[in-house]
């Protein structure tokens, strides 16, 4: 099949997503949709829609309170869809009824998955499917253990499921009401599954296959070395950073914290009551984020890997090699293309917030537009009492969050010209 010009792989993909969102958005203000006595407006069900779409779990309301069953289980929907993938979803169902996948649909997987290359596109789709549900299903029956001490087996069944699905997927909601999960800050096994859901969602796909099928460290592809490499030491500089500079938190805390602040955006405390050190931190490792292919955002642990020993090889005049690997130049530019869209986004959201919120503190604002970028969903409790014009800009900032800033910029290139640029005289330019 020939592809049209305009619709191409990113596009069909940022198009999917948008329609998810309004779709999402259209079914949350059913009736149905809430408790008695509740409504949600216009802004309100469009910003629920495409947090949950967006994997953020920034919320403008209370789901438990707002939202009825009905209502709940169209936001579950929207964070499965939108964790995995409209397109991979869409592939998946395909694949289930037997119907042969074209190039288009494998076009449309790469893109969406974020692979190089087609191949074992379809073998990862399947995998990917097989670890999805097979996750989720083992942290809801471990979840139930817990919830069922405190709700009827009824509800106990449905907050499993659902707390499963958004701890792995990284959204980050949750129906317990108040601050997140602050009924459990001290319930280590509670804790440690939530991380342990957080961080195999954070890992990517890829990376979990590779680990499947080669099982020792040392024949691990280069990405899987670099993104365990780089989990490992983001989790244990953000567990020592958080212990340190926030009184009262025990290390269970400390590594809870570590691991959903750059993934999944859980809370078992009031952020507003924390140090401005502390928020810092994680404004860094929200930015920072998950893996490539993973259910979560930010720019990506291996972007800060090449980009910083990028930076460290050219110090000592040396080609960047790394676990007697080298990677590419055409590498190295896309990290730093990405690390430097990423930080103009956050940087752009937060001056439009600081704006349009002029009461609220620099820190709160800048957690919030990074939160929003990096699809993680801690809040200082801004989210709430923001105006609709703030609730725009966040939805917008999730969107290209949810994308990736490099998806958005080539939305606009148009397909099939030939590159005509002449190649110029070259000249120096003084830097630094």
């Amino acid at each position: 099949m020939r592809w049209n010009r305009f619709f191409t792989p990113g596009r069909v993909i940022a198009a999917g997503f948008a329609f998810l969102i309004l779709l999402g958005t259209g079914l949350l203000m059913l009736p149905i949709s809430h408790q008695s006595g509740q409504s949600l407006s216009f802004i309100d069900a469009l910003f629920t829609a495409t947090s949950g779409v967006c994997i953020t779990g920034l919320s403008s309301i209370q789901c438990n309170a707002v939202l009825s069953g009905f209502g709940q289980a169209v936001l579950l929907l929207l964070i499965q869809i939108g964790g995995m993938g409209i397109t991979t979803l869409g592939v998946g169902i395909i694949l289930l009824t037997g119907k042969k996948i074209g190039i288009r649909e494998r076009t449309l997987i790469k893109e969406s998955l974020n692979q190089p290359s087609f191949q074992g596109i379809l073998r990862l789709l399947k995998v990917m499917l097989m670890v999805t549900f097979g996750i989720e299903g083992a942290g809801a029956v471990l979840s139930f253990p817990i919830f069922v001490q405190d709700y009827p087996v009824g509800k106990a069944v449905w907050l499993s499921v659902f707390h499963s699905v958004s701890a792995f997927n990284n959204a980050g909601f949750d129906l317990i009401g108040g601050s997140s999960l602050a009924v459990y800050r001290n319930h280590v096994p509670m804790l440690l599954l939530t991380t342990a859901l957080t961080i195999c969602g954070g890992l990517g796909f890829v990376v979990m296959l590779n680990i499947a099928q080669k099982r020792r460290f040392r024949r691990f592809s280069l990405h899987t070395k670099v993104v365990l490499t780089m989990t490992v030491l983001l989790l244990t500089v953000g567990t020592l950073l958080l212990h340190a500079t926030q009184h009262g938190l025990t290390w269970v805390q400390s590594f809870f914290y570590s691991a959903v602040t750059r993934t999944s955006g859980f809370s078992i405390y009031d952020l507003g009551d924390f140090s401005n050190a502390s928020l810092l931190c994680m404004v860094l490792l929200m930015f920072v984020g998950a893996a490539p292919g993973s259910t979560g955002g930010g720019i990506k642990v291996t972007t800060l890997f090449v980009c910083i020993w990028s930076a460290i090889a050219y110090t000592r005049n040396q080609h960047p090699t790394v676990f007697r690997r080298r990677f590419s130049q055409e590498v190295r530019d896309k990290a730093l293309m990405i690390f430097l869209m990423g930080l103009s986004v956050v940087l752009v959201s937060t001056f439009l917030l600081c704006m349009l919120e002029p009461d609220a503190s620099f820190i709160q604002v800048l957690m919030e537009a990074t939160s929003a970028f990096a699809t993680v969903g801690l809040s200082c409790g801004l989210t709430g009492g923001l105006s609709g014009l703030s609730k725009l800009v966040l939805i917008l900032t999730m969107y290209i969050g949810r994308l990736g800033p490099l998806t958005v910029a080539t939305l606009w290139i148009v397909q099939g010209r030939r590159n005509s640029e002449i190649l110029r005289p070259e000249e120096t330019i003084s830097v630094g």
